[in-house]
């Protein structure tokens, strides 16, 4: 790892002509800005399809690409629709994400290019083998066919649970999936195309991305949700009773976010199983993962040390447990599978020695949040605490931004933060970047709202709170020269980009 700067900013941030961001030709600008602003490093949430409430962290897939996400632009381009088709699209340009508009009129757009695909002569050649290559090749194979008769069957069965379907469905019957895929052969192959679509986009756009420099790290939600494909067709790899539901779920203890702590809902995982099995399920995860990015930050990396289990009829996370996890013995097994391990550890919250350890041991860089230096004794946040292999953030997507974060300080925190940081409150957030750039660690991240120096608006997440949240979006005319040119003139100045690209 070398010195190196970044900007945290989800797909759906982005801004764009459409409602909802995308991995179009908008993120492609995206990328332009950010190397001119001698970024070298892009984070994004989790890329998978989202469930209720739009969370990149509950998603319905561990390995699929979220649908909402493509471009129509890119449609265009491939031939598979034409500009007359984006007429009448919900209008982007605002300062939140519209799912509610987004999601119905992407879901037709992306129907109406099927119908061109599938209609005889009408799709490119090329683009036909793309896809029968894509459904066929060796990477697809864990996980495609599950997937996408999972989504045909939940869309023909009226968006229903797979807890709630049919006994020969939920408990996938030979004969019953048999017949199921026979009956939804066409709506299978739409989930598939879909699938083909997305991650021919992404490639683009990193392909873009490598052009300029730029690596990309991923994002993967340590659970997956108990409505997913996952969970449906490899149930035995979930700590779950014999009617397939979870005796307890995932959440953490109370904590700076929540004084009854988070209940997430997730199943857990039935980690003697999948030792057994060879950890195969995570391997294929975490290398489906790097295959969007260059390397992957692993969300509650604690829970491999140690989770808290919750009884699943519980409605707070206060009566939870501590279980152990697998240890270094998953990461070992995958370390020997990929040939390295290039991830980094989301090692906030409650963190014990036995973390510290497994952290130590395994060699893995962990993430250090300025807005938590401030508050208590122990400065283990603070710069000059920080060690060489790590990632410091001014804030994460979970955070308020810099400037929301200021504001609601005590008197006393922000004299620590106007006498380590020598600023008076004023531009707030330039002084936590000032900070992050210059600390040793070889990564420092900032989230794209702090460069633009928002409050509390902006915030991307508030944990806990049951609603509002994943909606921020920037706006075009955000992405200024002028700004660009003041992060780099900082990253040249903290030896974040290389002599010869310093301004």
């Amino acid at each position: 790892m070398t010195r190196r700067a970044g900007i945290l900013l989800h797909p759906t941030s982005l801004p764009g002509r459409f409602a909802l961001g995308d991995i179009g030709p908008g993120a492609e600008r995206f990328l332009d800005w950010a190397a001119a602003a001698g970024q070298t490093l892009w984070q994004v949430l989790p890329l998978g399809p989202s469930c209720a409430g739009q969370s990149p962290y509950t998603t319905s897939s561990a390995f699929a690409g979220n649908p909402l996400l493509i471009s129509p632009e890119r449609l265009v381009d491939d031939g598979l629709l034409g500009e007359a088709d984006l007429e009448g699209a919900p209008p982007g340009g605002g300062e939140a994400a519209d799912f509610d508009s987004a999601v119905p009129w992407k879901e037709a757009l992306l129907r109406r290019a099927y119908e061109r695909f599938s209609r005889a002569g009408e799709a490119p050649a090329d683009l036909t083998r793309a896809f029968e290559a894509f459904v066929a090749a060796a990477e697809q194979a864990s996980w495609l066919s599950d997937w996408s008769l999972y989504a045909a069957l939940k869309r023909d069965l009226g968006g229903r649970s797979w807890l709630d379907w049919e006994p020969d469905l939920s408990r996938r019957d030979p004969d019953g999936l048999r017949l199921a895929a026979i009956a939804l052969e066409e709506e299978t192959r739409y989930h598939s195309f879909l699938q083909f679509l997305f991650f021919r986009q992404w490639e683009r756009l990193r392909a873009r991305a490598r052009e300029l420099g730029v690596s990309i790290l991923g994002d993967m939600p340590i659970y997956v949700a108990m409505d997913s494909a996952d969970v449906w067709a490899r149930p035995e790899l979930f700590a779950l009773d014999a009617d397939r539901r979870p005796v307890e779920v995932a959440g953490v203890p109370p904590d700076y976010f929540s004084e009854t702590g988070q209940l997430w809902g997730n199943p857990l995982y039935d980690w003697n199983r999948m030792e057994r099995d060879g950890w195969t399920w995570w391997i294929e995860r975490i290398r489906a993962t790097l295959r969007t990015g260059d390397m992957v930050r692993i969300d509650h990396f604690r829970a491999f040390a140690a989770y808290w289990a919750v009884p699943a009829a519980d409605e707070t996370a206060l009566n939870g447990r501590w279980r152990p996890g697998p240890g270094r013995r998953l990461f070992e097994a995958a370390r020997r599978a990929l040939g390295g391990l290039p991830i980094l550890a989301e090692d906030l919250g409650m963190i014990t020695q036995d973390v510290r350890d497994l952290l130590s041991s395994l060699e893995v860089p962990g993430m250090k949040v300025l807005q938590f230096a401030f508050y208590g004794d122990d400065g283990e946040y603070l710069p000059h605490r920080h060690p060489v292999r790590s990632a410091v953030y001014t804030g994460t997507h979970d955070n308020d931004t810099a400037r929301g974060w200021y504001a609601g300080l005590t008197d006393e925190e922000r004299r620590r933060v106007w006498d380590y940081l020598g600023s008076d409150g004023r531009e707030i957030e330039w002084a936590l970047i000032r900070a992050a750039y210059a600390s040793v660690a070889e990564t420092a991240i900032v989230p794209m709202q702090d460069v633009l120096g928002l409050g509390s608006e902006a915030r991307m997440n508030t944990p806990a709170a049951p609603g509002g949240n994943w909606r921020w979006r920037a706006r075009d005319e955000a992405f200024r020269p002028e700004t660009a040119e003041r992060l780099r003139r900082m990253a040249a100045l903290s030896g974040r980009i290389a002599p010869s690209s310093r301004a």
